[in-house]
C-alpha cells in the first residue's frame, strides 16, 4: 500500500484505544447481565424444585421431545429430568419407610415406582434427539466456520487488494453485515476467529487515511446507528419488566460493538458516556427485581412453612384417635401438600432446607398413621370373631317362624353389627355379604309369610277373643271342669294373631289359673272322676309329653333372650316374651304338679 492509504500513528493509537475502552466497558456490562442471567436461571431452578408435580414434569419432558427444537432445550429439559427424579426417589422413600413401619425389614422391600418406566423412556428418546441435534449443530457450526473465514478473507482483500473504483462504504458495511449474520461457531474457534476479525477491521480502518471523504461517511454512518441505539436505550428505561429491558440492553452492548464503532473524535467519548449511563441506570433496576422476588420468595416461605406446621399438628392427634380422624387428616395433609406444591419458589438458600422439613414432615405424618392402623390390626381380629358369631346366630335363626322373638332378635343383631367395629380389609366384603344374605332370607320368609297369614291371624284373633270371654264368665258350678277343658282345647287349636294383639294369649293364661283356683282343680283332679288304671297311665304318658315340650320351649325362648344386651322385663319388645316364658313356667309347675299326684296315687 501507498502511504496515502495509511492513517498516522497518532491516530491510529487514538482508534485503538477508543476501541480497547469500550471493549472493556462493554464486557463490564454483559459481565453485570450474566450475572443477573443466571439469577434467572437459578430463580428458575428453584421454582422447579418446589413448584411442579411429578405428573406435571413428565408432561412438560414430553412436549419438549415433540417439539421441532428438542435439542436446543436441553438445559429445560434437563432441568425437569432432575427434578422428577427428585420426586421419584422421595416417593419410593415414602414407600420404604411405611414398608418399614410395618415391621418388615429394609433389605426385603422391593417397590418399582409406576412412573419410572416413562421417565427412563423419555430420557432416552431425548438423548437420541440431543445427540442427533448435537450432530446437526457440528456440521452446522463446520460449515458457519468456514462462512466467517471467507468474511474475514474478503475484509483483509479489501484494504490490501482493493481494485481502484471500489465503493468501500459499500463493501465494509455488507462484510459487516455477512458477518452480524453469520451463524454460530464451535466455541473452541470463536474467541481465535472473533480477534482476528476484529484485527482486520482494525487495519481496515487505518488504512482509511487516503480517503477522508470515506471516513467520513463510515463516521456518520456509525453514528447515526449510535444513537439509534441510545433512542432505544432510553425507551429500555421505562420497560416494566426489568428482564426483558436486561436482556434487550445487552443485545444493543452487541450492535454498539459490532456495528457502531468508530466514530469522529468529538462523539466518541460522548455518545459512549451517554449509552454508559443509560445502561447503569437500567441495570441499577436489577435492585428492583431483586427486592421484589425477595419479597415474594419471603411471603412463599412463609406460606409453606404454615403448610408445614399444619402437618405436624394433623401428626399429633392427641388421645385416642379414631379411624374417621385420620381418614379426614389423610385428605387434608393431601390438599396441603398439593398447595405447597403450587407455592412459588423461596428464597434458594432456604430452599433445600425447606423442602427437606416438609419431606420429614409428610413422612413422620405417614409413620403416625401407619403406626395407628398398625396397632387396629389386632382390635379387628377381635372385631372379626364377634362379627363372625353375628352372622353364626343370624344363620342359626333365618328360618324361624317364631316372629314374636325372631323379628326383635335380627333387628338386634343388625344394631349390633353397626357397633362393632372395623374388620380386617381383606374380609369385610365377604362377611357382610354372609350376613346380609343371612338377614334378607328371614326378612323375606317374614314378609311372605306375613302377608299370606295377616287375614288368618285377624280371623284366629276374633275367635280367641270369643273363647276368653266364655272362659272369663265360667263359674264354679258342677260342670265347669269340663267346660274350662274345652275351651283350653278349642284355645290350643286356634293358630296365631296379629302382632299387636299377641297379649290376648298372656290375658287367656292368667284367666285360666285364675278359674282352676276359683273351682280349685287341676288336671290331678281327674283321677278323682273314676278313670280306669289305663286311662291314668296313658294320661300320665301325655302330661310327660306336654312337660317335655315346654321345658323346649321355654328354654328356646330364653336361649334367645341372651342374645340381647340388656334382655331386662323394662324392653318393650320383650316384654311379652317374658310374660309368654312367666304362663309357661306355671303352665309346667302345674303339669308337674299332676303328674306327680297321678304317679303317686297309682
Amino acid at each position: 500500500m501507498t502511504t496515502e492509504n495509511n492513517l498516522s500513528e497518532n491516530e491510529e493509537n487514538k482508534i485503538s484505544t477508543e476501541v480497547s475502552q469500550e471493549e472493556t466497558s462493554d464486557k463490564k456490562v454483559s459481565g453485570n447481565e450474566a450475572v443477573q442471567d443466571e439469577d434467572s436461571e437459578g430463580l428458575e431452578e428453584d421454582h422447579l424444585n418446589n413448584d411442579i408435580s411429578l405428573a406435571n414434569a413428565l408432561k412438560e419432558m414430553e412436549k419438549i421431545i415433540n417439539s421441532s427444537d428438542a435439542g436446543e432445550n436441553s438445559k429445560q429439559f434437563n432441568l425437569l429430568k432432575e427434578k422428577a427424579n427428585h420426586l421419584i426417589h422421595d416417593e419410593v422413600e415414602d414407600k420404604k419407610h411405611e414398608y418399614v413401619d410395618g415391621g418388615n425389614a429394609p433389605e426385603n422391600f422391593s417397590y418399582e415406582h409406576p412412573m419410572q418406566s416413562r421417565f427412563s423412556a423419555l430420557v432416552n428418546i431425548f438423548k437420541e434427539k440431543y445427540d442427533a441435534f448435537q450432530k446437526s449443530q457440528e456440521e452446522e457450526q463446520k460449515k458457519n466456520l468456514e462462512h466467517r473465514q471467507n468474511i474475514i478473507e474478503r475484509l483483509k482483500n479489501l484494504y490490501t487488494n482493493s481494485e481502484p473504483g471500489t465503493n468501500l462504504f459499500k463493501s465494509i458495511r455488507e462484510i459487516k453485515e455477512d458477518w452480524s449474520n453469520a451463524g454460530q461457531v464451535a466455541k473452541s474457534e470463536f474467541k481465535i476467529l472473533n480477534n482476528n476479525y476484529f484485527h482486520h477491521l482494525n487495519q481496515f480502518y487505518q488504512m482509511l487515511d487516503l480517503n477522508k471523504e470515506f471516513l467520513e461517511q463510515e463516521y456518520s454512518h456509525n453514528l447515526e446507528k449510535r444513537q439509534h441505539i441510545i433512542a432505544r436505550a432510553k425507551e429500555l428505561e421505562n420497560e416494566p419488566v426489568i428482564q426483558k429491558a436486561l436482556n434487550e440492553l445487552q443485545y444493543l452492548h452487541k450492535l454498539w460493538k459490532e456495528e457502531a464503532e468508530p466514530v469522529a473524535e468529538e462523539f466518541r467519548e460522548k455518545t459512549w458516556e451517554e449509552f454508559k449511563e443509560i445502561s447503569n441506570k437500567i441495570h441499577e433496576r436489577k435492585s428492583e427485581l431483586s427486592a421484589s422476588i425477595e419479597a415474594e420468595q419471603n411471603a412463599n416461605l412463609e406460606k409453606k412453612n404454615k403448610i408445614i406446621a399444619e402437618i405436624k399438628k394433623l401428626s399429633e392427634p392427641g388421645e385416642n384417635p379414631n379411624h374417621n380422624y385420620w381418614q379426614n387428616a389423610i385428605k387434608k395433609v393431601e390438599d396441603l401438600r398439593s398447595e405447597f406444591l403450587k407455592t412459588g419458589s423461596v428464597p434458594r438458600k432456604l430452599s433445600n432446607q425447606n423442602w427437606n422439613e416438609f419431606k420429614v414432615t409428610l413422612r413422620g405424618f405417614n409413620t403416625t398413621k401407619n403406626s395407628y392402623y398398625k396397632s387396629l390390626k389386632g382390635s379387628q381380629q377381635t372385631n372379626l370373631e364377634e362379627k363372625l358369631k353375628l352372622i353364626q346366630t343370624a344363620k342359626d335363626n333365618m328360618l324361624s317362624e317364631d316372629w314374636e322373638i325372631a323379628v326383635p332378635l335380627f333387628k338386634k343383631l343388625q344394631e349390633d353389627w353397626k357397633k362393632v367395629g372395623h374388620v380386617p380389609k381383606s374380609m369385610t366384603n365377604k362377611i357382610w355379604d354372609e350376613f346380609r344374605e343371612a338377614c334378607n332370607t328371614f326378612f323375606n320368609n317374614y314378609r311372605e309369610k306375613s302377608n299370606v297369614s295377616t287375614d288368618n291371624w285377624k280371623e284366629n284373633y276374633k275367635n280367641k277373643k270369643e273363647l276368653l270371654e266364655e272362659l272369663k264368665n265360667v263359674s264354679d258350678e258342677e260342670g265347669s271342669i269340663e267346660k274350662i277343658e274345652q275351651i283350653k282345647t278349642a284355645w290350643n287349636n286356634i293358630g296365631k294373631v296379629p302382632r299387636d294383639k299377641i297379649s290376648i294369649n298372656s290375658e287367656f293364661n292368667r284367666t285360666l289359673r285364675e278359674k282352676l283356683k276359683l273351682n280349685k282343680i287341676n288336671e290331678l283332679e281327674l283321677k278323682e272322676e273314676g278313670l280306669s288304671e289305663n286311662q291314668l297311665t296313658d294320661k300320665a304318658r301325655k302330661i310327660k309329653n306336654q312337660i317335655s315340650d315346654l321345658e323346649a320351649e321355654i328354654v328356646k325362648l330364653e336361649t334367645n333372650l341372651s342374645f340381647f344386651n340388656n334382655p331386662s322385663r323394662e324392653n318393650p319388645l320383650l316384654r311379652d316374651t317374658y310374660n309368654t316364658i312367666d304362663d309357661k313356667k306355671a303352665h309346667l309347675e302345674s303339669l308337674k304338679q299332676n303328674l306327680h299326684s297321678i304317679i303317686a296315687g297309682e
